[in-house]
């Protein structure tokens, strides 16, 4: 049977014609549509967190004139040479002196009007310049939290009256706050800083890709390239598949009772919360690895093999350079799911208050996540705007690892 040509010069041709034609352009402004919502989201979150993040990197001061000379602090000039100059400075009561300086100049209005951290300022000038003690100096000191929050216009109405008459007498400025990015976790919210936590993350993430990637990527060549096709073999291929799709509070019960409960490793080690991330991170690598390996044309083995290469040769000279940026791209991806992980962190105790930056890889640590955590629950109003400071932190170390990958990829990759 002869089929004849359509005709699509017909009027009912041409109905068809133009209603496929409008399904293409409402598909096409649909796919718009989403892309622009899901950009105005994007949009908004990062708006929010700049504009009450910014805030958290800033700092309120006051000008206050500090008469040390009068105040006639117990203290020789010897004692501010050696370690034990804070420990001189703080039993002479220079802390003291410090804080009832605003009241005499201010009055009223410098009743509780300094940080608890504020006569550290004083101390630091002192040691670097011993011939404060006999003379009188103006200090820029931070205000308590209650006044710095008033000064950036979320306070309250008697602490934001009494920013104004302090800002009226130009008492009153605003300086980047350098503690927040070199100090670690503090009860007072004008004196934390997020150096302790980053530090934290940084030895983590360091033992997570010191045990993950190795061992992911030999893994990788291993099942790609020596494994024999058995049911043993396709029963690791979907134990390596179900584990990259494990929760990973799983991963942190798993570290909680093998790392701390059988093996008795240091409780909130960046060593701990490294090996726990490691295992949460390794299937990632191995099945990213392998794609990146898989990806690699035959011909390339075939050629190596040709020219008197041995099959070790062939994977670690040819095979492993060239699915080098698909398996460098996995492996980042997978540490930047690490860094934001938080869940597996807490089963193994890296939630506690650690005052001081980690020494090593056996010290009490906390990560980014873990801190932003714990700040965004409490109650003081100046956490607030730290926990969105510190957001902005882990964001950037984000973007950063993520625009690592790209290079690398785009540095590494060979097109066939």
């Amino acid at each position: 049977m002869n089929r004849q040509p359509t005709d699509w010069t017909t009027p009912e041709m041409r109905r068809r014609i133009r209603r496929r034609y409008a399904a293409e352009r409402r598909f096409r402004w649909l796919g718009l549509g989403a892309v622009a919502l899901s950009a105005m989201f994007l949009a908004f979150l990062l708006f929010t967190m700049v504009a009450q993040g910014a805030r958290g990197f800033t700092e309120t001061r006051v000008t206050v004139p500090i008469n040390l000379a009068a105040a006639r602090l117990p203290v020789m000039p010897a004692q501010l040479r050696g370690r034990g100059a804070d420990l001189a400075l703080a039993g002479a009561g220079l802390q003291d002196v410090v804080e009832r300086s605003p009241t005499r100049v201010f009055g009223r209005d410098g009743e509780g009007l300094l940080s608890p951290g504020a006569w550290m300022v004083v101390r630091d000038a002192i040691k670097a310049d011993p011939a404060l003690l006999h003379g009188r100096r103006r200090f820029d000191l931070p205000l308590a939290s209650p006044y710095d929050v008033a000064a950036k216009g979320e306070g309250t109405p008697q602490a934001e009256a009494v920013v104004a008459r302090l800002r009226a007498r130009g008492a009153i400025s605003t300086g980047f706050n350098l503690g927040f990015l070199r100090d670690a976790d503090a009860t007072d919210p004008t004196r934390i800083g997020i150096w302790g936590a980053l530090k934290g993350s940084l030895l983590t993430m360091l033992v997570t890709l010191a045990l993950a990637f190795p061992i992911g990527v030999l893994s990788a060549l291993y099942l790609e390239e020596y494994a024999p096709k058995n049911r043993w073999t396709d029963l690791i291929e979907v134990s390596i598949n179900n584990l990259a799709a494990v929760p990973s509070i799983i991963f942190g019960l798993l570290g909680l009772a093998v790392f701390l409960g059988t093996f008795g490793l240091p409780r909130s080690a960046p060593l701990v919360g490294g090996l726990t991330l490691a295992l949460m991170t390794m299937p990632v690598i191995v099945i990213a690895g392998r794609n990146a390996i898989k990806a690699v044309p035959p011909s390339i083995r075939d050629a190596a093999l040709g020219i008197g290469a041995s099959p070790v040769q062939v994977v670690f000279h040819h095979v492993l350079p060239l699915a080098l940026p698909g398996i460098l791209t996995g492996t980042i991806i997978g540490m930047a799911r690490a860094l934001g992980e938080t869940a597996p962190l807490l089963m193994i105790g890296m939630r506690a208050f650690i005052a001081a930056p980690p020494a090593g890889l056996a010290a009490p640590a906390t990560v980014l996540p873990v801190q932003i955590f714990l700040w965004s629950d409490q109650v003081d109003r100046g956490f607030v705007e730290k926990t969105s400071a510190a957001i902005i932190v882990l964001l950037v170390v984000l973007l950063a690892m993520n625009g690592l990958a790209i290079y690398l990829r785009n540095r590494f990759e060979t097109r066939w």
